[in-house]
C-alpha cells in the first residue's frame, strides 16, 4: 500500500511542471486525484491519464482559481465524485513582470486573484469538509523571490507573501482538527514556461545557486508528499524552502 492510499488530492494549476509531477508523485502512492487547469482540456486529460496509469482515480477539471463561482464548481465536482477532499494542494499561480509605478490596479487584482484569493477560495470551500473528517491537509506555494524581493515583482510577492501569513494562522485555528498546512517555497527550478515573457528579463537560472544547477519539479512534489504523508506528521505552519542553497532562512 502507498503512503496515501485512497487517499483524495485536489492540485491546482497542475496541467503540467510543478503541479504535474506532484499529481503523479502524490498517485503513485495511491492517492486518487483531481487535476486542475485553467483552460487547456488536453492538458488535464493528459496528466489524468498518467495518474490513471498508477492504479489511481483521475478527475481532470478546468477552472480558473480567480473565479470563486468557478472554484465552487470545480469542488462540487470532485466532491460528487470521491465524496470528501483529504489533500489540498494550491499551485495555481502567475508570475508577470511590471514596474512598481507602472502597476495598474487590474495588474494588481490579476496577480492577487489567482495567487491568494485563489488559494483562499479553495481552502475555504473545502475546510469544512475536512474539519468533518478530522483530517485534512493543505499546501500553498511561495518563491524565493518572494522573500528577497524582487524588482517589477512587488505585486506578486505581495501576494505570496500572504499565503504565509494564511498558512500560519490556518495552521493554529485547524491543528485540533488534524488538519496541517505548510508552505513550500521553491528556488530557481527547470520547466518548460507556459508564458515565457514572464521571464523575458530574468530568466530561471543556477546562477548563484550553491548546488550549481536548477532544482527538478520532481524535487518539488517529492517535499509535497513529504508534508501531506505520515512522514511529515508534527509539521505545520512552517515554510520548507526548496532552493539549492540560494538563500538561507
Amino acid at each position: 500500500m502507498g503512503k496515501l492510499q485512497d487517499k483524495v488530492a485536489l492540485v491546482t494549476g497542475s496541467g503540467r511542471n510543478i503541479g504535474r509531477a506532484t499529481v503523479l508523485k502524490l498517485a503513485a502512492e495511491g492517492c486518487n486525484v483531481v487535476v486542475n487547469a485553467r483552460s487547456n482540456q488536453a492538458e488535464a486529460d493528459a496528466v489524468a491519464d498518467e495518474a490513471r496509469s498508477l492504479g489511481v482515480k483521475a478527475l481532470p477539471i478546468l477552472a480558473d482559481v480567480s473565479s470563486k463561482e468557478q472554484v465552487d464548481t470545480m469542488i462540487n465536482m470532485a466532491m460528487s465524485e470521491f465524496g470528501r477532499i483529504d489533500i489540498l494542494i494550491n499551485n495555481a499561480a502567475v508570475r508577470p513582470h511590471k514596474p512598481f509605478t507602472e502597476l495598474s490596479l487590474q495588474d494588481w487584482e490579476a496577480v492577487r486573484g489567482v495567487v491568494l484569493d485563489g488559494a483562499y477560495y479553495a481552502t475555504r470551500a473545502v475546510i469544512e469538509s475536512m474539519v468533518d473528517h478530522n483530517f485534512g491537509r493543505i499546501i500553498f506555494f511561495t518563491g524565493e523571490g518572494a522573500f528577497r524581493g524582487s524588482a517589477t515583482r512587488a505585486h506578486v510577492s505581495a501576494a505570496k507573501m500572504g499565503l504565509v501569513g494564511l498558512a500560519r494562522g490556518l495552521a493554529s485555528e485547524f491543528a485540533g482538527n488534524n488538519i496541517r498546512v505548510n508552505v513550500v517555497s521553491p528556488g530557481s527550478i527547470d520547466t518548460s514556461r507556459a508564458n515565457p515573457e514572464w521571464y523575458a528579463n530574468s530568466p530561471p537560472s543556477a546562477s548563484g545557486v550553491p548546488m550549481g544547477r536548477q532544482g527538478h519539479p520532481d524535487e518539488i512534489a517529492a517535499t509535497c508528499l513529504f508534508l501531506v504523508s505520515d512522514d511529515g506528521g508534527y509539521i505545520t505552519g512552517q515554510t520548507i524552502h526548496v532552493n539549492g542553497g540560494d538563500g538561507y532562512y
